[in-house]
């Protein structure tokens, strides 16, 4: 299997309004083809740098360096109007129930409420003006990826655009996730452990920023491959509702972070960016077909966090 690598120039943040029809469509086509053969893809040319990428890794992980009793106040389920804000210590999390936890730590940024609490010690004290700021530039880009994929799907871009006009608010799940993978000793990890286990994602489709390789994208015979780390782009997947949305034509493909092989004591980052719809959005098929029954965004994702939180 291999990932192909869509020019997203023409319709990038910041680009010229004047998109001429055969750009679009030429774009549209070649997004098409990759969410129905592969389910992923590498956008280059987005508009978001490597210097914004380097800069909102580098705070996160000096956030993770910092002993656990700093971090500890702003743990997930600490937020009341927001379920999945804030961090996710070691182990908290198993996105595939049948493994032990996940060897990562992570910090969600789901509420943009003025009034949440942010960590503010000296060495993190623009966390959140940065993670923020990423926040708005990813939400961006995906109002862009909207677009393209509506006409990719041959549906006016209202359809996808009016079911995600609430991301950033407490109605709307969208999260950016900012994920730093310790070194591990792999003698020491329990048996079946991984760093991020066997999972397809939630919502709409997510946007991920890798610091290094490692993840892995299970193929169409059932076998994983490595997915590159190419400099200057950003990986995009389908994820669940989306592949309900579309009966099935565009593919929510399972994927997987394994531990290091042994002597490797290196970390790994990654910045993801999970698009959803609003958490009112009712999600039927966009064919008319009755594959799938009609449930609320918000629902769906409340069962899935069920599963992946329920044990710890």
């Amino acid at each position: 299997m291999s990932i192909p690598v869509l020019d997203f120039g023409a319709c990038s943040i910041g680009a010229r309004p004047d998109v001429s029809d055969q750009q679009l469509c030429s774009l549209s086509e070649e997004m098409k083809t990759a969410f129905i053969e592969v389910g992923f893809a590498f956008l280059k040319n987005t508009g978001i740098t490597e210097e914004e990428v380097a800069r909102v890794m580098d705070i996160s992980k000096k956030f993770f360096l910092q002993p656990e009793e700093l971090k500890k106040p702003f743990s997930r389920g600490n937020f009341p109007n927001s379920v999945n804000h804030g961090w996710v210590s070691m182990e908290t999390e198993r996105l595939n129930p049948r493994r032990p936890g996940d060897l990562k730590e992570s910090f969600n940024l789901t509420s943009l409420d003025p009034d949440t609490k942010w960590p503010s010690s000296e060495d993190v004290k623009d966390f959140q003006e940065i993670l923020t700021s990423f926040y708005q530039r990813c939400k961006e880009l995906s109002l862009r990826v909207l677009r393209v994929m509506a006409l990719s799907l041959g549906l006016d871009p209202e359809v996808l655009l009016s079911t995600h006009r609430f991301i950033g608010t407490d109605v709307n799940g969208t999260t950016l996730r900012s994920l730093y993978y310790p070194s591990v000793n792999s003698e020491k990890a329990k048996e079946g452990q991984v760093r991020c286990g066997e999972h397809s994602d939630y919502g709409t489709f997510t946007l991920l920023f890798q610091g290094s390789e490692g993840l892995q994208v299970q193929n169409r015979s059932g076998d994983f491959v490595c997915a590159p780390c190419i400099p200057g782009t950003v990986l995009i997947n389908i994820a669940d509702l989306m592949q309900r949305w579309t009966s099935d034509q565009f593919v929510s493909v399972v994927h997987r972070v394994l531990l290091p092989s042994n002597g490797d004591s290196s970390t790994r980052q990654s910045m993801a960016f999970f698009v959803h719809p609003d958490d009112e959005a009712l999600i039927t098929c966009c064919d008319g077909s009755n594959k799938y029954p009609p449930i609320t965004a918000g629902d769906y994702l409340i069962e899935r966090f069920k599963n992946s939180y329920g044990q710890n």
